[in-house]
C-alpha cells in the first residue's frame, strides 16, 4: 500500500544549514496529482519504508491546503515511527483562514505532531495558537533584511545600540549574502537557513579555484592513520569536490607516471597506496580552506551525486556506479575551479559519458542530471514532464530521493 502513494506524488528538496554549516534538515515538497487525494498515512507510511532515524529531520512542504489538513487530522505522532527520521510538518500562514485550520492545527500539536509556522513576512501566529509550533520558517522582507545588515555592522564593530529583526531560533529562508548568513546563524543563533547564497558566497573567489577544505582533508589523513578500509576513504575522498578532482589530476600526472589512465577513485587508490596518498594530503593542507560557508556549497554537489547514483539501476555495477556519482559531483565543479566546466573536466581522463552529460547535455547520464537538477526545487510540473520524457517512473525517482536523503 505504501509503494503505491510514491508513484501519485511529486517530490522536491531543498537542504536547511546550521551554523556549523551541516545539514540541519531537509524540506520536502510535496505534491499530489489535480486527480488523486493522497492519504496520509499512506505517505508517512512511505516515508517510513524509505527512512532512517538518523537521517536529518524532513520538513513536510504540502503544495495544497487539503493535503496539510489530511496530515493535521490523521497524521500519527513521530514516535509512532521509531525507524524514521523526525519529520515536521509546515503551516503556511496564508491557509489559516479557511477548513477550521486553527481548530485542526491545536489538535495535531495535541497529538504530539510537530509543526513549523511559515510566513513570507515576520507575521506571527495568533496568540491562541503560537504555543502549536516549535519554531517558524520566516523570510526578512527587503526593509528588514537592510536592518539585518546594519545591525551585523554595528556588530563587527562593536557598536552598540539598536536591534536585529533576525530572532534566535527561527528559521530562515531567501537569505541572499554572506554577511547575513553569518549575522543569522553566528551573531543572531538562527536555527538554520533553508537554502544557502552560493552566488554571493563564491564571489569572493574572483573566478580562482577554491582550496580542499581543511576539516575534510584532516579527516582524511587520520582515516589513513587509523587503517579504514579503502572504501571508507573512498567515500570520505569523493565528499569533497575539489579534493576529489585534484587527487585524480594527481594520479594521472607525470609525476606519478602510472602507465594507464586512471578515471575512478577506487582505481586510483589502488594503484597509489594509503600511504602515498596521505603524503600528497599532509603536502597541502598548508594551504587548505578553511573557510565554513564553502561546506553547504560543496555538500549539496554531493547530494545531487547521490541522488544521480541511487536513480541509476540498483543492480548496476560498482565502476558504473561510481561513475555516475562523479558525473553528478562534477556537474557544478566549474564555480569550484573558476573557469568553464568543459576546460576543467579536460583536465582529468573522466569518460566520455560524464564529458557528455555535463558539457553537450547528451549521452546515457543526461537524463540523470536532468532529474536529480530539477529534484533540487518544487517545481513538479518539470518533474513530471522530465519523468515522461525519459520513462523513468515518479516511484523510482521518488525513491531515489528518499534513500539519498535516508544516507
Amino acid at each position: 500500500m505504501a509503494t503505491s502513494v510514491l508513484g501519485s506524488i511529486t517530490l522536491g528538496y531543498r537542504p536547511l544549514w546550521n551554523a556549523a554549516r551541516s545539514l540541519a534538515a531537509v524540506q520536502l515538497f510535496i505534491e499530489g496529482r489535480a486527480d488523486a487525494s493522497i492519504d496520509a498515512e499512506r505517505l508517512l507510511g512511505a516515508l517510513h519504508d524509505q527512512g532512517k532515524p538518523s537521517a536529518p529531520p524532513l520538513l513536510l512542504s504540502l503544495k495544497s491546503p487539503a493535503l496539510l489538513r489530511d496530515l493535521l487530522d490523521h497524521a500519527p505522532a513521530p514516535t509512532a515511527f521509531p525507524n524514521l527520521a523526525p519529520y515536521w510538518i509546515e503551516v503556511r500562514s496564508e491557509w489559516m483562514g479557511s477548513h477550521a485550520m486553527p481548530q485542526r492545527v491545536q489538535r495535531a500539536q495535541q497529538r504530539g505532531l510537530r509543526l513549523v509556522w511559515r510566513a513570507e513576512s515576520d507575521q506571527p501566529p495568533s496568540p491562541e495558537l503560537a504555543a502549536c509550533f516549535f519554531t517558524r520558517l520566516l523570510r526578512l522582507s527587503p526593509q528588514a533584511a537592510l536592518a539585518a545588515l546594519q545591525a551585523a555592522a554595528r556588530s563587527r564593530a562593536g557598536t552598540p545600540g539598536g536591534t536585529s529583526p533576525v530572532q534566535p531560533g527561527m528559521l530562515y529562508e531567501g537569505i541572499a549574502s554572506r554577511l547575513l548568513v553569518e549575522h543569522c546563524l553566528d551573531q543572531q543563533h538562527a536555527t538554520a537557513l533553508l537554502g544557502w547564497p552560493d552566488e554571493d558566497i563564491l564571489h569572493a573567489l574572483q573566478r580562482q579555484a577554491t582550496a580542499p577544505d581543511h576539516r575534510a582533508m584532516v579527516q582524511l589523513v587520520q582515516a589513513v592513520d587509523d587503517d579504514v578500509p579503502v572504501e571508507k576513504i573512498e567515500a570520505l575522498l569523493g565528499m569533497e569536490p575539489i579534493l576529489t578532482f585534484r587527487f585524480l589530476a594527481y594520479a594521472n600526472s607525470a609525476a606519478v607516471g602510472l602507465r594507464n589512465e586512471v578515471e575512478s577513485l577506487r582505481h586510483g587508490l589502488m594503484l597509489l597506496g594509503t600511504s602515498q596518498l596521505k603524503r600528497w594530503l599532509v603536502e597541502q593542507l598548508p594551504q587548505a580552506s578553511r573557510d565554513p560557508n564553502l561546506r553547504p556549497v560543496k555538500a549539496a554537489m554531493v547530494l545531487r551525486a547521490r541522488l544521480m547514483e541511487n536513480l541509476m539501476d540498483s543492480g548496476a555495477e560498482h565502476q558504473l556506479a561510481r561513475e555516475i556519482y562523479l558525473c553528478g559531483l562534477f556537474s557544478q565543479i566549474d564555480v569550484l575551479m573558476g573557469e568553464a566546466l568543459g576546460s576543467a573536466l579536460h583536465r582529468v581522463p573522466l569518460s566520455s559519458r560524464i564529458y557528455n552529460a555535463t558539457v553537450r547535455n547528451t549521452g546515457p547520464y543526461a537524463p540523470l542530471l536532468h532529474i536529480a537538477s530539477a529534484l533540487e526545487s518544487d517545481n513538479g510540473a518539470a518533474i513530471r514532464t522530465l519523468s515522461y520524457e525519459h520513462g523513468i517512473g515518479l516511484e523510482e525517482i521518488n525513491r531515489a530521493l528518499l534513500r539519498t536523503l535516508a544516507d
